[in-house]
């Protein structure tokens, strides 16, 4: 059963971290594209490469996604996925503190820990092609 709750994990945080992802750099699933997205960063107060870093922000999203989903290699997109959480934290939502109710990093902060906590464990026995 554990195996299967490791699946159920990957697959609805990995699947969303895709979604993100595909968000960012193609408009899909209702988002904006590179373009806008660069726009927002740069509203927020990111004016040097706004674009550059709304592009890697999705690349992370989107490989990340993928590995942790599938389980090849997970621990890569835990680390991945950490990394984006972290900088949404720094630059959007650490000044709101940490409940989400007023904007703040609570949520960022429990998929840290669920990525890091399967990266830990391991992706389990459901693992797409092969076992890393």
């Amino acid at each position: 059963m554990a195996d299967i709750g490791l699946l159920i994990i990957r697959l609805v945080v990995g699947l969303t971290f895709v979604g993100h992802g595909a968000q960012k750099l193609f408009g899909w699933f209702g988002g904006t594209g590179i373009n806008k997205t660069g726009e927002w960063l740069e509203s927020i107060g990111i004016k040097t490469g706004a674009k550059i870093w709304a592009t890697l922000a999705g690349i992370f999203e989107l490989i990340g996604g993928l590995l942790f989903a599938t389980g090849i290699l997970s621990w890569l997109g835990a680390i991945m996925i950490v990394i984006v959480m972290i900088d949404a934290i720094f630059t959007v939502h650490g000044k709101n503190g940490y409940w989400m109710t007023n904007g703040g990093y609570e949520y960022n902060m429990v998929l840290i820990a669920v990525v890091i906590g399967v990266a830990l464990i391991g992706p389990g026995q459901f693992v797409l092609l092969y076992k890393l």
